[in-house]
């Protein structure tokens, strides 16, 4: 199990699934709630019909056994009075809940009595002993319009109220029990008063909706998810695809050590190509590298081959020949064995990555130095201070007079000056100068120009490199061009003590 989610696309693809999983939830969840809401509006919206259709029927004086919303066709109908006594209501009717209401059977009294008013012949009498009555009528309704109008709107005879107030709630209608929208509307009467009506429409459609939807999401959703599972599984694996090419290729080569082969790269523009080219420059820097270090190995054993075989030639001739020894021949031979040994353990060093000491140290001081007891080398130097390793430094400086000694016609000169926040060392000479196209490859290792350097004149083509590499080290850059007397000019620029903020 944890390999298997160890692996980048078993989890994009149960991010993602997990990511559709919620999002489908939540619509899913919004869709059965919107569906539901819709769905009870609509069944609301026919029981109000269906009430102010019946409350019509009453404005209107039709008599309770004659209204036709009472034949349960569309629901359940209750018709109350002002008394909260039923009057009216649907035939089968066997139980009911959610009106206020629990009766299912109008009180005889009630209707018998609302029916004889209908019918009673002295009506008019009756109207009559009303006219004189009407004024304690009247102020009996002023008297209490405050409570009327605080509790519901007053109503004209045969109007009915704008209002529908709605309830939930069941009922059984001939031996079947449904849970019903009921809505309420109230209407006022000419000779029964305010009476109000109860009318349901049926739920059931809505729970069927809901259901049938709640039942195709619990069978859909799960093979929708299935559907992007395995979907991202493919697609993932086929972005990955190149990656796993990639790494093939780079197990290859390290178990191969064949630094000259490399990784794909697909035709796209994306990360992955991108990875890839990253790669292959990588391993084309990393074999580079990798040559340079043979070509150095190699060079360095043919630099130390020539003067070891010399001095064992010497040494074999002085064991047979006493007389024939060449004494400052074998000196020469070892000096020049230990400065090509001091020269390689310098450059293994600064390989290796080594850093300089950050001491203070005189450039112009350190020409001096380093200028003392050499012939026709002239200073011209300002104080100027850098941080380094003096002992790398006057490395640096000793190759560069041992360059332009070796190629002045007579002259060398050495400068030291400020310019900004660098300091620049300048070492010119009067020879021939260096040729544009050379000027980078001369500070390569063990490189001489043909033209001006042979072994025997000294020097294994290591100053100019260990030169450069010591600049490199401590911030600066080492350059060469044109010197003002023909020769050629090495400049080296350094970071002064404490002035960074000259350089910007």
């Amino acid at each position: 199990m944890r390999r298997l989610f160890g692996s980048v696309r078993a989890r994009a693809t149960v991010a993602a699934t997990l990511v559709v999983a919620v999002a489908l939830l939540a619509a899913g969840t919004a869709v059965l709630l919107s569906l539901r809401s819709n769905l009870i509006g609509e069944a609301g919206t026919r029981a109000e019909r269906s009430a102010r259709a019946v409350a019509s029927e009453l404005a209107a004086g039709t008599p309770y056994k004659d209204l036709s919303g009472l034949d349960g066709d569309d629901g359940p109908v209750q018709v109350v009075d002002e008394d909260g006594r039923l009057v009216a209501a649907t035939e089968d009717l066997e139980r009911i809940s959610g009106t206020g209401i629990t009766d299912v059977t109008p009180a005889p009294s009630a209707t018998e009595r609302n029916e004889d008013r209908e019918d009673r012949e002295d009506r008019e009498d009756l109207e009559d002993r009303g006219d004189g009555g009407s004024d304690d009528s009247d102020s009996s309704d002023e008297g209490g319009d405050g409570d009327d109008d605080d509790h519901r709107e007053r109503l004209e005879p045969g109007e009915i109220a704008p209002e529908t107030d709605f309830t939930n709630g069941s009922a059984t209608l001939d031996g079947d029990t449904e849970d019903y929208r009921f809505a309420e509307v109230e209407v006022e009467t000419k000779d029964r008063g305010r009476l109000t009506v109860h009318a349901g429409a049926a739920l059931s459609a809505e729970r069927s909706a809901v259901n049938t939807a709640l039942t195709g999401m619990l069978i859909g959703f799960p093979v929708l998810l299935a559907v992007v599972a395995g979907v991202t599984w493919l697609v993932t694996g086929r972005a990955l695809r190149p990656v796993e090419g990639i790494r093939r290729e780079m197990a290859a080569i390290t178990a191969s050590e064949d630094l000259a082969r490399r990784v794909p790269e697909p035709a796209t523009h994306d990360e992955i190509a991108r990875l890839a080219r990253t790669t292959n420059e990588t391993l084309a820097a990393l074999e580079a590298s990798v040559e340079r270090q043979r070509r150095f190995v190699a060079d360095a054993s043919h630099e130390l081959r020539s003067p070891i075989a010399s001095l064992r030639t010497q040494l074999e001739v002085a064991a047979a020949h006493p007389e024939l020894l060449d004494l400052d021949g074998a000196v020469h031979d070892t000096v020049r064995l230990q400065q090509l040994a001091a020269d390689l353990l310098l450059l293994a060093r600064l390989d290796a990555g080594e850093k300089p000491a950050g001491t203070p140290v005189d450039l112009a001081a350190l020409a001096r130095e380093e200028s003392a007891g050499r012939t026709g080398v002239a200073v011209d130097a300002e104080p100027v201070e850098v941080a380094g390793s003096r002992g790398q430094l006057g490395r640096l400086l000793a190759n560069l007079l041992d360059n332009a000694q070796r190629h002045a016609r007579e002259t060398v000169t050495v400068t030291v000056r400020r310019e900004g926040g660098r300091a620049v060392l300048g070492v010119a000479d009067d020879g021939e100068g260096v040729p544009e196209a050379d000027r980078e490859r001369i500070f390569e290792r063990f490189v001489r120009l043909d033209a001006a350097r042979s072994r025997d004149d000294g020097g294994a083509g290591l100053g100019l490199a260990i030169a450069r590499d010591v600049a490199v080290r401590h911030g600066g850059t080492l350059t060469v061009g044109d010197a003002p007397a023909g020769g050629a000019l090495f400049e080296l620029r350094l970071p002064v003590v404490g002035d960074d903020r000259r350089d910007n």
